[in-house]
């Protein structure tokens, strides 16, 4: 049987399931500002659910996704509010890893406007540095192309720590990511970039069984993540998207569950959930896990 790395599940949906504002665009982020200790329950929840890694409420927090707004100017008390709260529902819960997640710039599932290397490198890195010495490991998230693979590996690369990097792929066609390039020339980059570990994150369920089979080529331990929406509309890939633009499917816990064991019949190690998957999922995955004879690591 198989060590496996229980991940959490989503947070920014979360979230907005358990506050009472209309989602903004910001909203996962001012969360912590307009309700402290809400993100330290969902970490909570989701160790209590089984989860080992509690991800950092930072995927968002980028002076792109502040400047203009009435954040504008608290990307580091931003950064430190999140990191407090992963560490203290660590310190209650006793025990577990911190992942420093690391989200793309100006915007998920764009790789058409993602930025040039020189001007994408310093902003990852800044990130990676300033949330280094409170995490375990850095974790890259949705990167949609292979120059934002790149990217955001050699900015993450100043923090000194492993670093696991989740791809975003086609839903209709798991072979590609969400800029059309093969993910099978991903491997080769990872490797070089210096990752530990390559993922999928937030892609339908049905499309990381394509991707699965890919990694499975490749040199790195693999796993994955997957969202549990509908699919992403064309509203959400404009300016300034909101998450009620996107609708959740009919996806229960246990058939989430069944999804995520055959990414682990599949060779996958490390399993979790993305958007819309809660730990409620978590749990039902946790018992799959352990029931098909597996360690929860």
């Amino acid at each position: 049987m198989t060590d496996i790395v229980l991940l959490d599940g989503g947070m920014g949906q979360e979230l907005t399931h358990r506050a009472p504002e209309k989602p903004t665009p910001l909203w996962g982020t001012e969360v912590m500002l307009n309700h402290p200790g809400l993100v330290q329950q969902v970490h909570a929840d989701y160790f209590a659910a089984g989860a080992t890694i509690a991800t950092t409420n930072t995927y968002a927090i980028h002076h792109d996704r502040l400047d203009g707004t009435a954040h504008e100017g608290k990307f580091t008390e931003l950064l430190q509010n999140a990191l407090a709260e992963a560490k203290a529902a660590r310190k209650a819960h006793g025990s577990g890893r911190i992942a420093g997640s690391i989200g793309p710039l100006i915007a998920s599932y764009r790789p058409d406007i993602h930025p040039l290397p020189e001007k994408a490198i310093p902003p990852y890195a800044e990130v990676a540095r300033q949330i280094s010495a409170d995490c375990d490991l850095i974790l890259c998230e949705t990167v949609a192309s292979l120059d934002h693979a790149q990217s955001v590996l050699a900015g993450a690369a100043v923090a000194g720590l492993p670093v696991w990097m989740a791809i975003t792929v086609d839903d209709r066609d798991g072979t590609k990511l969400r800029s059309g390039e093969p993910v099978a020339d991903i491997l080769p980059i990872a490797v070089a970039g210096g990752a530990e570990a390559l993922l999928i994150n937030c892609s339908s369920p049905e499309a990381i069984y394509q991707s699965i089979a890919v990694l499975a080529h490749g040199t790195l331990p693999f796993g994955a993540y997957a969202n549990g929406f509908e699919k992403i509309t064309s509203a959400f890939l404009e300016d300034k998207p909101t998450v009620d633009a996107l609708s959740s499917r009919d996806l229960s816990p246990q058939a989430y569950a069944d999804h995520a064991m055959r990414w682990i019949a599949a060779g996958a190690t490390i399993v979790g959930g993305c958007c819309e998957v809660g730990p409620a999922h978590i749990a039902a995955l946790a018992d799959a896990i352990r029931d098909a004879g597996h360690t929860i690591v």
